[in-house]
């Protein structure tokens, strides 16, 4: 694949980019190298030098050869550190494979060090040698050159570091070393030597090592159609030349020191032009690697936009199992066993799931404990009433939870995440992918994309082929369980067919105690809100005028929808049950469950696309809901059969019951007299509160109507986007909500 660099010198040969629609930009304009005129007229100098042919130089394994090199011979004044460096892992490997690199560009690098070492020996100026290298390697790409004349100064810099190092161990070294005049008995010039190159190598070896990084992008993804890139890469000669200019200064200052000899035993190297040298490395080489990460940043979004368009054709596609579609979301390359069985707790690869019904419980770390335990409950009952006679159990489906932690890197740096994301996992029955790191960005977008997964729990629903059975299945488990399988659209529907809206839908799973309350011969009061004397004195009243009327009367306090005040909620509910106000729920798993299910029963109806006018479930869940919103709330039942919903004037209604509709209980009946007083003359003189519905913004996969009409006047509702805050054990989470 032809390379971005190399590319650049084909575009620069044309007539430019006028005829060509700009791409995607991938490097912001304030990215760059800033070249000053003098640069700029030095740039068009060494790009009269450059005339590559067609020969390829593997400069990456040769890159890595010298850098070898340099870090041995790049040591402080204790030599000892070099044994400390690790040794190549195959040495043989490496001669074998450097061998053939080397036939083809060793005359190259000799002669481009003995041109350095010559002409700087000789007094020539810097410059003067540096477009001599130029002129030498002009068939050569630019990351060649650079990488020919690292090598090329690899060769004297590491002769004069290992005639240092075993001067003192071998006679040869110690001859050639006074041969050449290097001042191996003089710690002072050996230190200065070391301190002093140190950095510059240092930056040169960075700049070199972003200048191949950007030659070996894939043009599949990286092309200079975009400007700012074209501009930075134009100026890629300019950081060559700089890398070169230095290279040159070092071979300087060691063969100053090598030809003076014992003259330099008592001076110290003039550090200004190293300095200065390094100083402009370390700022081209901070451009050149912020080119680098956006690059980077660019080709991961395009692989991901290539994997996200090939995962959705596979969803379109039939196939005979499930193997594809679960390997493709949750099998990344290299990673054989990515489930964790939460029996077991050992890895298994993913073939327990080939050719079975998979729930994907997908979430981010922040899911919430009532739902897990409420989950789990509703699977474990499913596990132990499917057990056969070998003990085993013989569910028709598998759970997977999925862990979402977008981004990554959050996790990747977090302890925290990771002690999270363990604790949480440690309790599931059910399997779970082996970490967060294992779902690829792609995939999270992806989800987003065709699941809408908005951090909030879903439950997509695969058949055995792979095939989507149901985009979130979460509400049908809230309301049936595990009745409601294989979870699809119409087995949604059947079981509706089935539902009245009756008490026994209201409360059916939640509590053994309200259902078996339902008979026809009591009356049953459910009840919420977070005013405590509200409920005092509605409890206590309403009590009494079942007392009064003689009939059983049973209430149950539910609590409110928003669960983020759970505390409140918990501590009103303990004063309910210390007070003997009424029964209430210890657990409040129980409380966030009651709204759950009302909550699935709405997004279930709205799916479905029922008319709300005519729907007796919708109707009545949408007076549930949005009386809680207004604060009191109370539901009547006769049995099973609900008699009516109100909000919280219903307490004015039970407190007038002496003064007004008593009288009537007689003649009417208990509820009839208390429902005739409280819709003729308490909202006669209250008023219809305005009708109010909250959906969160993780609602959007079609359960947010386009428009929903009031249930007191049916008048179409307005419709507003709204912001909320809520502040729940330490834990901030913003919300964003449409109201209706």
């Amino acid at each position: 694949m032809e390379s971005l660099i190399k590319s650049q010198h084909a575009q620069q040969k044309q007539a430019g980019h006028s005829g060509k629609t700009p791409g995607t930009e991938i490097i912001p304009a304030t990215t760059g190298l800033t070249m000053s005129s003098d640069e700029s007229m030095m740039l068009k100098l060494i790009q009269q030098t450059h005339s590559p042919d067609a020969r390829e130089v593997q400069v990456r394994g040769l890159l890595s050869l010298v850098e070898d090199i340099l870090d041995r011979a790049t040591l402080d004044s204790d030599d000892s550190n070099a044994s400390m460096l690790p040794l190549p892992t195959d040495d043989k490997l490496m001669q074998s494979s450097m061998m053939s690199v080397l036939d083809c560009v060793s005359y190259a690098i000799d002669r481009v060090a003995c041109e350095i070492a010559y002409k700087s020996l000789t007094g020539s100026d810097a410059h003067e040698i540096t477009m001599s290298v130029f002129e030498h390697l002009s068939s050569f790409h630019w990351d060649g050159k650079l990488v020919l004349t690292l090598a090329a100064f690899a060769l004297n810099y590491g002769e004069f570091w290992l005639l240092v190092q075993f001067y003192s161990k071998n006679q040869l070294a110690k001859s050639l070393a006074m041969l050449k005049l290097v001042p191996v008995q003089n710690r002072v010039t050996l230190e200065s030597v070391s301190h002093g190159l140190n950095d510059l190598i240092r930056e040169m070896k960075s700049v070199t090592a972003c200048v191949v990084e950007l030659s070996e992008l894939p043009g599949r993804y990286i092309t200079l159609d975009d400007p700012q890139l074209s501009r930075i890469i134009s100026t890629i000669p300019i950081a060559v030349y700089w890398t070169i200019r230095s290279i040159v200064a070092c071979i300087s200052q060691i063969n100053m020191i090598t030809a003076m000899g014992h003259e330099m035993m008592n001076t110290q190297m003039d550090s200004w032009e190293t300095s200065m040298l390094a100083n402009k490395l370390k700022n081209i080489h901070d451009h050149l690697a912020e080119t680098l990460r956006l690059c980077y940043r660019h080709i991961e979004k395009e692989r991901s936009r290539e994997s996200l368009k090939m995962l959705h054709s596979l969803f379109d596609t039939t196939h005979i199992d499930n193997m594809k579609i679960l390997t493709a979301l949750i099998h990344p390359k290299n990673h054989i066993m990515p489930l964790q069985d939460g029996l077991t707790k050992r890895k298994v690869h993913l073939d327990v799931l080939r050719r079975k019904t998979v729930l994907l419980l997908i979430s981010d770390l922040n899911i919430l404990q009532d739902e897990l335990s409420i989950f789990e409950q509703i699977y474990t009952e499913s596990r132990s009433s499917l057990l056969g006679v070998d003990g085993k159990s013989h569910m028709p489906y598998e759970v997977v939870w999925v862990p979402i932690v977008d981004p990554i890197e959050d996790y990747e740096r977090s302890p925290n995440l990771q002690k999270k994301f363990e604790a949480l996992r440690a309790p599931m029955p059910w399997y779970t992918v082996d970490s967060p790191k294992l779902v690829e960005r792609y995939v999270v977008e992806f989800m987003r994309e065709r699941w809408h997964f908005m951090n909030k729990p879903i439950l997509v629903v695969l058949d055995p082929q792979g095939n989507e059975a149901s985009l979130n299945a979460l509400h049908m488990i809230w309301i049936w369980g595990t009745e409601a399988f294989p979870f699809t659209r119409a087995r949604e529907e059947e079981l509706w067919r089935r539902e009245t809206f009756t008490l026994n839908l209201i409360v059916d799973g939640i509590d053994a105690v309200i259902f078996n309350w339902i008979n026809p011969e009591n009356y049953i009061f459910l009840y919420g809100g977070d005013d405590l004397d509200w409920i005092r004195r509605f409890t206590m009243a309403a009590k009494a005028t079942a007392k009064d009327s003689n009939v059983k009367l049973e209430m149950a306090y539910v609590g409110k929808r928003n669960h983020s005040h759970r505390e409140q909620f918990r501590r009103i509910s303990e004063a309910v049950r210390a007070e003997n106000l009424s029964h209430s729920w210890a657990e409040p798993a129980l409380m966030w469950f009651f709204w759950a299910r009302l909550e699935s029963m709405l997004y279930s109806k709205i799916q479905l696309g029922k008319s709300d006018d005519h729907d007796e479930v919708m109707q009545g869940i949408k007076k549930i809901l949005s009386y809680d919103k207004l604060g009191g709330w109370a539901l009547l039942s006769k049995g099973a059969e609900i008699v009516m919903i109100t909000h919280g004037v219903i307490e004015r209604t039970v407190t007038v019951y002496d003064r007004t509709w008593k009288t009537h209980v007689p003649t009417k009946g208990y509820t009839k007299a208390m429902y005739d007083h409280h819709h003729d003359e308490v909202l006669r003189e209250t008023g219809h509160p305005c009708a109010h519905f909250d959906f969160h913004i993780t609602a959007r996969s079609g359960r947010i109507p386009e428009k929903m009409n009031c249930f007191e006047c049916h008048r179409p509702m307005e419709k507003y986007i709204s912001f909320a805050c809520c502040h729940d054990e330490k834990l901030l989470d913003q919300d964003e909500n449409y109201n209706f």
